[in-house]
């Protein structure tokens, strides 16, 4: 049989990469967007759904369910980008922002739970960020809310566990999507404090995700981890140097990489 993948976010980028890739594998896939009418020309369907707003959330795990009878794997890979000086991005867009990329997952993973409770099995794979691992200057808050999504998933897998339903956390680094165009960016005033050394690291952020790899990359990575019979709870995947970022913070003084971040966004 089949297994049924429910990806948020699933028009473009990533969760594209991912669907098309899942498509192609045998998988019965179901991808998401706030306006599926823009999508018409998808290899698999697009359902309504805000993360945001429960009510779409229900209605499209209603229908899958509806259609298919089961629901087995969950991609939680909606989410928004969000860049600035922390001391001059508005509460509202701080807020809307862990909406999106914490509060978001776990409502999803709330309407997912009761179908993979009673056939009892399930996989949940939340797509994090390496910027999850690390406060990176001017993302902070992004880095935040990855971060607080990398240890929700630590705590979920435990009480999960007795249940056949396995929760997983992969983080990418930088891919060439479009998430620079969709992200809050605060503004560049020319009386901020902030404004030389945060348009500098804008400037490199835009950069990396330019210069990104390929998002098969991450599609390639989410079929590895189905196909895992005990998934780890954490995965990663990008650039080496992206992922060996993370081994440098566990292993070198606070100080010392603080001053290799610095010394790589040139502040």
């Amino acid at each position: 049989m089949n297994k049924v993948v429910l990806i948020t976010g699933g028009s473009s980028g990533i969760g594209k990469s991912i669907g098309e890739f899942l498509t192609n594998k045998g998988f019965t896939v179901y991808g998401t967007s706030r306006n599926p009418n823009n999508y018409k020309d998808s290899r698999f369907p697009i359902l309504a759904l805000d993360v945001n707003k429960v009510e779409t959330i229900l209605q499209a795990v209603e229908k899958i369910i509806s259609n298919e009878s089961r629901l087995d794997i969950l991609i939680n890979n909606a989410g928004a980008g969000i860049t600035g000086p922390i001391e001059e991005i508005p509460e509202i867009e701080i807020k809307n922002n862990f909406e999106t990329n914490f509060f978001g997952p776990i409502n999803v993973i709330k309407a997912v739970l009761p179908q993979m409770r009673k056939q009892q099995f399930g996989l949940i794979i939340n797509i994090t960020s390496i910027a999850g691992y690390m406060g990176l200057p001017y993302r902070g808050i992004y880095s935040a809310s990855k971060g607080a999504l990398e240890l929700l998933t630590e705590a979920y897998r435990i009480e999960l566990k007795s249940f056949n339903i396995s929760v997983t956390n992969l983080a990418p680094g930088d891919f060439a999507t479009n998430i620079a165009a969709g992200r809050y960016h605060a503004p560049l005033h020319d009386s901020s404090p902030y404004k030389i050394p945060y348009g500098k690291t804008l400037e490199l952020m835009n950069t990396h995700v330019k210069n990104g790899g390929n998002p098969n990359m991450v599609a390639k990575k989410v079929y590895k981890i189905i196909n895992t019979k005990n998934p780890k709870g954490h995965y990663k995947v990008g650039a080496f140097m992206q992922k060996f970022s993370v081994v440098l913070k566990q292993i070198l003084p606070d100080t010392v990489y603080e001053r290799l971040l610095m010394k790589h966004y040139k502040l």
